[in-house]
């Protein structure tokens, strides 16, 4: 039912009325969609336009329609899977259901109402404006993120109603789909598949429920797992007389599911075989089974999780809709942007409450690569209504519904309250005693212990300690370094201990991007089309490009500000730089072993639209430098590099593979960018899932001021490069450290080459040499994507980079380093 539908748009009226007034234009839609959506389809309306505020108005959709097929004694169920946000329905005439929460789906039997032809399905959807102004209970505390404070009571996203860091195309209308199932069979109304793992056997609980009232009920049913060439078979029996089936499978010396970094996500292949009678048997695949456990250690004000009995540093980004304006993705699509995130060595993901709740293909893809999820429920930062019944119950049917479709999912490590509702309540200065909630002290960990037994619970994603947002203890929202412009060294000093968002900056994205912003490549850093797209906080005198300007200054020791206005294109480029640099260097921080730090989420890995966003990767996939930093720094085989004061330079090796791994450490110092001041290697056991530190020095024969610390004359060195290779001498990491800081002036010629040559159709092989060291070496290949960017790269160290084509565009282009004025060229 997703096409031939009618829409229109008119001022907010009577509650009550089943029809708009005479005169609407009734616009056809191609296909089902908010009203946002469908009017970009009709090309009527972009993000690129004027803003229009699609709560002010009430949205109708209409549908006539045949029930093919309808026979007598059938039962039809009529599924709305999602209606954004209050929203009545009517079949034929008839009032189906009124719905206050877009995160609801409903089932409404239509066996009655429903005709074989001309049947009539109409929808409303109200004014949220108009709600709003309805007089209700005030919060005991304010937010300033979002312009009115009764959206609390509306079960609604976030997105497209914060105009500080969303785009404005807040979601009215069906945002998900509706469907009509027409059927003489039971249906199944609860499916309950639990894995777990005891003395390395997989255990697999299976609940089948079926749907009371008319249907016929299977013969049998089979639970059948089967991985590798191994098949694992279970009947369910019914429990007497009920409509209900369940059994319990055992997989012996089962593989585990672990994170990508750890391990191999294995999963068994999950489906149920049903007989019926007089009727073909049927197969009904189940989500993939990942058996696993996961624990979480609070214990001394810590937040630790471990899988399988295995301590896991937890790194990743939040994830946002990859469409701001449907609010959903194609699987494809989604596959894709999660496995961008495993390949840059990310473990989690974090659904934040200020969005939706994912769709099925986001858990299956995050199943398959390994990446962990942290789940808020999808409340933000407001005083919410708990004690109101209808609320309350609304909520209940909610978090049921979600846990049910989620907590078979092997991926699924953390059910969280809200996101930083706790945080908000104090910083605005409410009361200790109003900082917490019943709802997610109570409600919502009773539910989840009820029905997603194996996944811990925690109250708020900033949560713990003195005051919520206290980075030394339990969860926090991490901005020190970052919008509180705090010194690098913050992100030790902090004593950080998880990091449920951090690091968020107005990160530049590719010529690319900016060409899709409104003015196209001739928008500037301070024009209003390029402000109204930088992320910020409402009332806040600063923006998001403030807080990376300051680091810009911090790193490159430039005016940015008369940067920008003298010369805009190196503007960009340090821009792009400095908040990969900080990125990098505050994750190395947090990965060294003597860190208290066991994990920390980026905000965020994508941005909603076009523009410089909180998203290391733009609205359309490509990454930005931040990404590159961020993939050299998390994989789970790394070397890196912290300045110990007077204690000196120190490299950290990590190794979280399940086998030991034999290494060399190399270390070379630079000067002048081409001479090599020293150098020495020392070869290592990394012990499986260990990690090492040492002292830089322990591999030369001298004493040197690695870091300037001493101060004993001028620095010995420009550059110190630590590389870790192979047995086969093969490169597996490198780390940067500049004692005095990056090259703040161009050179004229610093020697930089480069030559390429296809592999096949889509891949090339891209070839960067150096005479001198360069800094911030950047490919500039249009239609083509490098699987690195952005890195440094020593004298006379040619390196390979994998060019993969995403177009027809000849191999031709640039290579680039910040501090050369001259490029490479191809």
């Amino acid at each position: 039912m997703s096409s031939n539908w009618q829409m229109c748009a008119c001022a907010p009226g009577n509650d009550t009325r089943s029809a708009p007034p005479e005169g609407c234009e009734w616009l056809s839609i191609d296909e089902l969609a908010p009203a946002a959506a469908a009017l970009r389809a009709l090309e009527q309306w972009s993000l690129k336009g004027p803003a229009r505020r699609f709560d002010a108005q009430e949205w109708w959709y209409r549908l006539e329609f045949d029930a093919q097929g309808l026979k007598q004694g059938d039962r039809a169920i009529l599924g709305f899977d999602g209606l954004a946000t209050v929203a009545q329905v009517w079949l034929n005439g008839e009032t189906l259901l009124g719905s206050t929460n877009m995160f609801l789906a409903h089932e409404c039997d239509v066996s009655r109402q429903l005709r074989e032809k001309d049947n009539s399905l109409v929808m409303r959807f109200s004014a949220l404006d108009s709600q709003l102004e309805v007089r209700r209970k005030r919060p005991r505390w304010r937010t300033p993120m979002v312009a009115h404070q009764q959206l609390r009571w509306f079960r609604t996203t976030l997105l497209g109603r914060t105009s500080g860091w969303s785009p404005p195309a807040a979601v009215v209308g069906p945002w998900k789909p509706v469907w009509l199932e027409q059927s003489s069979d039971a249906r199944i109304q609860d499916l309950h598949v639990e894995a777990s793992v005891e003395g390395g056997q997989g255990i697999v609980n299976c609940r089948l429920e079926f749907a009371p009232g008319a249907g016929r009920l299977p013969q049998a049913i089979a639970l059948r797992l089967e991985r590798g060439g191994c098949v694992a078979v279970q009947r369910l029996d019914r429990a007497g007389d009920a409509a209900v089936f369940s059994g319990q499978l055992h997989i012996g010396d089962v593989d585990l599911w672990w994170p990508h970094t750890h391990g191999e996500p294995a999963l068994y292949e999950a489906r149920l075989e049903i007989r019926m009678a007089d009727a073909p048997d049927a197969v009904v695949r189940l989500a993939p089974v990942g058996f696993r456990t996961i624990e979480l250690d609070s214990t001394g004000g810590g937040f630790s999780l471990s899988v399988n009995g295995v301590p896991v540093f937890c790194r990743g980004a939040c994830w946002t809709p990859l469409d701001a304006v449907t609010l959903r993705s194609s699987p494809d699509s989604c596959r894709a942007a999660v496995a961008q995130a495993r390949a840059a060595g990310m473990n989690m993901l974090r659904v934040p409450g200020t969005t939706v709740y994912e769709e099925d293909h986001f858990y299956e893809a995050c199943d398959e690569h390994g990446v962990m999820v942290w789940q808020d429920f999808m409340f933000a930062s407001m005083d919410y209504p708990a004690d109101d019944p209808a609320f309350a119950a609304s909520v209940a049917l909610e978090v049921r519904q979600q846990l049910q479709r989620l907590r078979s999912r092997a991926c699924l490590a953390v059910l969280c309250g809200n996101s930083e509702v706790e945080q908000q309540a104090a910083m605005w200065g409410a009361p200790r005693e109003q900082w917490s909630c019943a709802l997610f002290d109570e409600t919502l960990p009773q539910l989840c212990r009820k029905l997603a037994p194996g996944v811990p619970y925690w109250p708020s994603s900033a949560h713990g300690g003195a005051f919520p947002h206290q980075a030394s203890t339990g969860t926090t929202s991490y901005y020190g370094v970052g919008a509180y412009l705090r010194p690098l060294d913050d992100a030790r000093r902090a004593e950080l201990k998880f990091a449920t968002e951090c690091l968020a900056f107005a990160n530049v994205p590719a010529p690319s991007a900016i060409g899709r912003m409104p003015g196209g490549h001739a928008t500037r850093a301070h024009h209003a089309a390029w402000k109204e797209r930088s992320p910020r906080d409402l009332g806040a005198g600063w923006d998001f490009d403030d807080v990376r300007d300051h680091y810009v200054s911090e790193l490159f020791r430039v005016n940015p500000a008369k940067l920008r206005a003298m010369d805009h294109d190196r503007y960009l480029a340090l821009g792009r730089l400095a908040t990969g640099e900080v990125m990098g260097a505050s994750f190395a921080e947090w990965r060294r072993p003597g860190s208290t730090c066991r994990g920390a989420l980026v905000l965020c890995l994508r941005d909603l639209w076009a523009g410089a966003g909180w998203g290391v990767v733009d609205d359309a996939g490509v990454p930005k430098a931040c990404y590159h930093y961020l993939k050299r720094v998390l994989q789970p085989l790394a070397v890196l590099l912290s300045d110990e004061g007077v204690n000196g330079l120190f490299a950290h090796l990590v190794n979280e593979n399940g086998e030991e791994v034999k290494v060399e450490l190399e270390l070379t110092a630079w000067r002048d960018g081409t001479v090599r001041v020293a150098s020495g290697t020392k070869a290592m056991a990394l012990p499986a899932r260990g990690s090492l530190s040492l002292s830089c020095l322990d591999l030369l024969d001298h004493f040197m001021d690695l870091n300037y610390a001493y101060r004993f004359g001028p620095p010995p060195c420009d550059a110190i490069v630590a590389t870790l290779r192979d047995a086969r001498g093969e490169v597996l990491a490198r780390a940067f450290h500049f004692p005095d800081g990056l090259a703040t002036k161009a050179q004229a010629d610093i020697g930089l080459s480069a030559q390429a040559v296809m592999l096949d159709e889509r891949t090339a092989e891209l070839t960067v040499h150096s005479v001198q060291f360069a800094q911030g070496v950047h490919i500039d290949i249009p239609g083509f994507l490098a699987d690195d960017d952005y890195f440094h790269l020593p004298p006379d160290t040619p390196v390979r980079v994998l060019l993969r084509r995403q177009g027809d565009h000849p191999l031709a282009g640039f290579v680039h380093a910040t501090n050369s004025i001259k490029s490479a060229s191809l």
